[in-house]
């Protein structure tokens, strides 16, 4: 049902190849256009981008119940409790 197709990368002009498993593969999931870079350029750009991915940034603060300093993913505000791993842990 599928052949291989000669595309031509939109990022760096070199020509690649769609293959019929990639084909199949865009198919299953439902995706419509075929890729418009070749797997180097993609490579590259997901690096660049960090795969979608960026650092999240910690806060200091005191667990309320042990005492010890831990670092967690929100600005602790002091309206409620802040845990470390371990007694959250204990407190599900």
């Amino acid at each position: 049902m599928y052949q291989d197709k000669t595309l031509v990368c939109k990022e760096c002009g070199q020509e690649f190849t769609f293959s019929a498993s990639e084909q199949e593969f865009y198919a299953s999931k439902g995706f419509q256009n075929e890729p418009g870079r070749c797997s180097a350029c993609r490579a590259a750009r997901k690096q660049q981008q960090g795969f979608g991915r960026r650092e999240r940034q910690m806060y200091s603060a005191i667990c309320a119940e042990c005492g010890q300093e831990t670092q967690v993913p929100f600005k602790p505000t002091g309206e409620k409790p802040v845990y470390c791993r371990e007694c959250y842990q204990t407190r599900r």
